[in-house]
């Protein structure tokens, strides 16, 4: 490669790294931890040091009706954003739903929400081939949540308090059979408002 366009293509790369690194911020503390290696995948979900409101944008059910978060108030909620395309984010769909099971249904909700531009079309074909036919998928097939949440990445977890307010995310494959998941989840609900 002659050295000129070896320039031109590490200046290139030089410049959308630097866009990328300064790249506004959602919400506060949205940056990555330094501080080592995480012995868990648990490890890696950044708890914000105060909480973080969230509009409200609409997502539908599996029936194409309208749902969003403030129909979930009185409930810790972990909206888990995937997409059939991602591998990492169906590795973690048994996981998420076992998680959901450890709990009582008054004070936890998973919503699994998925971004496939076919919506329930694609996910459910989907599920089926996977044997989760009654795993229950949210749809935001318009990326609605963008405005809320970045979507840039998945697979993405958010989880709001009993306000709707974000209280910790994570932008990566998490292990939710860890057994800190259960802990952190549980000090949450725990958590007075």
């Amino acid at each position: 490669m002659n050295k000129g366009l070896t320039k031109v293509l590490t200046v290139s790369l030089l410049a959308l790294t630097s866009l990328s690194i300064g790249a506004a911020m959602a919400y506060p503390g949205m940056h990555k931890k330094d501080e080592g290696v995480a012995q868990s995948s648990i490890d890696l979900i950044s708890v914000l040091p105060e909480t973080y409101p969230i509009d409200v944008v609409p997502f539908s059910d599996a029936n194409g009706k309208p749902v969003d978060f403030s129909q979930y108030r009185g409930k810790v909620i972990m909206v888990n954003m995937w997409a059939t395309w991602c591998p990492p984010c169906v590795r973690e769909l048994p996981a998420i739903e076992r998680l959901s099971s450890k709990f009582d249904k008054a004070k936890f909700e998973v919503l699994p929400i998925s971004i496939d531009l076919e919506g329930k079309a694609q996910v459910e074909p989907f599920l089926k081939e996977l044997g989760m036919e009654g795993f229950t998928s949210y749809y935001d097939e318009k990326q609605q949540l963008g405005q809320v949440f970045p979507l840039d990445t998945i697979p993405a977890t958010f989880i709001l308090n009993e306000e709707g307010e974000l209280i910790a995310f994570v932008r990566t494959f998490v292990d939710w059979d860890d057994e800190k998941a259960v802990e952190l989840i549980q000090s949450f609900i725990d958590k007075p408002i």
